[in-house]
C-alpha cells in the first residue's frame, strides 16, 4: 500500500535567482533560502519514491486557448527554464501519474491529462531549491490560479484528499510539495476579457498567443512585473500559517475567489495548492519553517511542512 510521508508548502519567486543582489532585507531572505534547505533535508530523510508537485502555471505552459482547472502530468515534463530555474525535461513515474489520473477521475474529481507537460517556476521553484541534489521522479499536478474563473477551494480540497486516497492505492512512498503563494499582488488583469491599459493588454495577448513562443512575450512581460509595487498582506499570511499549524486549513475551503484576493491579493490565490497539500495530508497539524515578508520579491516567503506520521497517530 502506497502512502504520503511529507506535505511541504513553500513560497516561489523567480526574483529570487535574478535579484539577490537587490536585496534590502538579507536578514529574511537568508532565512527564507536556510528554510528551504531545512525543507529539502526534511525530503531527503523520508527517502520517498515519487514527489507530486502541486503548483501553478505562469502562461509558459498553459495560455487562454486552453486551460484547465487540475491537469496531471502523465507522461513527459519539460521545465521551461526561466529565470534560472531549472530547463529541460525532468525525471517522471509516468506510470504512476496515469494509475492517480484513472483513480482521480474515478473519484469524481475529473482531471485533464498532458503526456508533454511544460512547467514553469510555479513548479521547477520546488524542484530548483526543495529537490536540489535528490534524484527522485516528479508529478507535477497543475492548478489554475490565474484564469478566471478558478476552481474553488472546496474543489481543491476534494482533489487533495482524493489524491491521498488514489496514493495509498499505489505502492509509492510519496512527498507532496505545494508551491506557490502566500499574499502577493501581481500586475496582471483583473479581468483578461477588459484590460485596463497597454501593459494589460499585452500581457493578455501574450496569455492568448504565447503557445510555443512564450519567450517573445518575456523581456517586456518581466519589466512589468519587476516593476509592479510591492502589495503583501503579513497578517493575513501570519494567520494562514498559525492555522496550518493548528490544523485548521479546511476553513479556507468555504472561501470565493474574490474574498481570497481581498485579504491576500491575486497572488493569494496560489494558496489553492496549500490546500490541496494540506488535504492529502488529512489537515493534520503542521510546523512553520520561516515566514518573511519580502517587498524585494513581491511577496508574502513562506516555508512549511506536514508530517504524515501525525495522521497515523
Amino acid at each position: 500500500m502506497g502512502e504520503i510521508v511529507l506535505g511541504v508548502g513553500a513560497s516561489h519567486s523567480t526574483l529570487m535567482n535574478t535579484h539577490w543582489d537587490q536585496v534590502v532585507h538579507t536578514d529574511r531572505a537568508e532565512a527564507f533560502r536556510d528554510a528551504l534547505g531545512t525543507a529539502r533535508d526534511l525530503i531527503a530523510d523520508v527517502d520517498p519514491d515519487v514527489v507530486v508537485i502541486v503548483g501553478s502555471n505562469h502562461f509558459r505552459g498553459f495560455w487562454l486557448d486552453l486551460i484547465p482547472s487540475f491537469t496531471l502530468g502523465v507522461g513527459e515534463v519539460i521545465a521551461a527554464g526561466e529565470s534560472g530555474t531549472p530547463k529541460g525535461p525532468q525525471k517522471t513515474d509516468p506510470a504512476l501519474a496515469q494509475a492517480l489520473a484513472a483513480d482521480l477521475v474515478e473519484a469524481g474529481t475529473e482531471v485533464a491529462i498532458s503526456a508533454r507537460l511544460q512547467i514553469d517556476h510555479g513548479q521547477s521553484h520546488a524542484i530548483q531549491y526543495l529537490l536540489n541534489g535528490i534524484d527522485v521522479p516528479v508529478v507535477p499536478l497543475v492548478v489554475n490560479v490565474f484564469a478566471q474563473p478558478l476552481p474553488t477551494p472546496a474543489r481543491c480540497v476534494q482533489l487533495g484528499e482524493n489524491l491521498a486516497a488514489a496514493i495509498q492505492r499505489s505502492d509509492r512512498r510519496v512527498v507532496v510539495i505545494a508551491s506557490g503563494g502566500l499574499s502577493h499582488q501581481l500586475p496582471w488583469p483583473s479581468d483578461w476579457t477588459d484590460p485596463a491599459d497597454e501593459d494589460e493588454a499585452f500581457l493578455v495577448e501574450a496569455w492568448l498567443n504565447g503557445r510555443g513562443e512564450w519567450e517573445r512575450y518575456d523581456k517586456r512581460r518581466r519589466e512589468i512585473i519587476v516593476a509592479a509595487r510591492p502589495t503583501i498582506f503579513p497578517e493575513f499570511d501570519e494567520a494562514f500559517l498559525d492555522d496550518l499549524q493548528k490544523g485548521e486549513l479546511r476553513r479556507y475551503a468555504s472561501m470565493t475567489a474574490v474574498e481570497l484576493e481581498a485579504v491576500a491579493g491575486n497572488g493569494g490565490q496560489e494558496l489553492r495548492t496549500w490546500l490541496v497539500m494540506a488535504a492529502a495530508l488529512g489537515f493534520t497539524p503542521g510546523r512553520r519553517l520561516a515566514y518573511a515578508p519580502m517587498p524585494e520579491w513581491l511577496t508574502g516567503m513562506g516555508v512549511a511542512f506536514l508530517d504524515s506520521s501525525e495522521v497515523r497517530r
